[in-house]
């Protein structure tokens, strides 16, 4: 049982040691994650899976700065994130990460524009309209500045969301089930975005998801059961992570 996976190099865009997140307190206590640690290099698109209730998105969150680990450590390049200020936390996560998510999480009654340029102007820091216009055009939307969320399909909403997020340039991106929420070939034009955004951009991508074929477009999958890390797939094939996570009750 592998709980440690780890990248030779000295570079790491994020490095978690020995997580572990419990809820809750004495025998009512769930330990969702039991001694996490992994190293995501610069550039790499890293797949995370596992049974429900095996700890993935969990270990999602704590990557993210989203949720603090109760015991163990977050690095996000040199800085350790996981024992911050809440204020300097935010800050950091405005310019270093950005998220995607399954629900688009649009304003319906704003434009496109509007949508995209939001969590900077929430934080006070409004992107100009060139650097929300660049980041319209880097997922294919460019002349839909004006539209509303209603006016456009689902995939569309999403490669919104994914605009939102791209913005500010951060570097990493985060995305939980980004594609759950899509038919198969819409979310393979979701993935086929963030996998770009990757190979092209220099991009860094973790991404939870339950589906082998999306798994498939990383550069490797962490399988979690039981808040534990018990194995690692190097570009495998979605057939490959369906027999391995049919194997963990997936």
């Amino acid at each position: 049982m592998a709980e440690t996976a780890t990248h030779t190099g000295t570079q790491t865009a994020v490095r978690a040691q020995d997580l572990h997140r419990e809820y809750g307190r004495g025998t009512a206590a769930v330990r969702a994650l039991r001694g996490v640690s992994v190293d995501l290099s610069p550039g790499t698109f890293t797949a995370v899976m596992g049974p429900s209730g095996s700890g993935k998105t969990t270990l999602l969150h704590c990557l993210a700065g989203m949720d603090r680990p109760t015991r163990g450590s977050v690095r996000w390049g040199g800085t350790e994130v996981s024992r911050l200020p809440e204020r300097r936390l935010a800050e950091l996560r405005r310019g270093r990460v950005g998220f995607v998510f399954q629900a688009f999480n649009l304003m319906p009654a704003m434009t496109v524009e509007q949508n995209v340029e939001l969590p900077g102007r929430l934080a006070g820091e409004r992107p100009g309209r060139e650097q929300v216009r660049e980041a319209l055009a880097r997922v294919g939307l460019a002349g839909r500045e004006r539209y509303r969320p209603g006016q456009l399909s689902g995939g569309q909403q999403q490669r919104v969301a994914i605009a939102r997020a791209l913005v500010s340039h951060p570097e990493v991106l985060f995305a939980d089930e980004p594609t759950g929420a899509l038919d198969r070939s819409t979310g393979r034009e979701i993935l086929d975005l963030l996998r770009a955004g990757v190979d092209q951009e220099g991009q860094t991508c973790v991404m939870v998801t339950h589906d082998p074929v999306a798994a498939a477009y990383a550069d490797r999958v962490l399988l979690l059961a039981d808040g534990l890390l018990v194995d690692e797939l190097v570009r495998p094939t979605a057939a490959q992570v369906g027999e391995r996570l049919s194997r963990l009750g997936g």
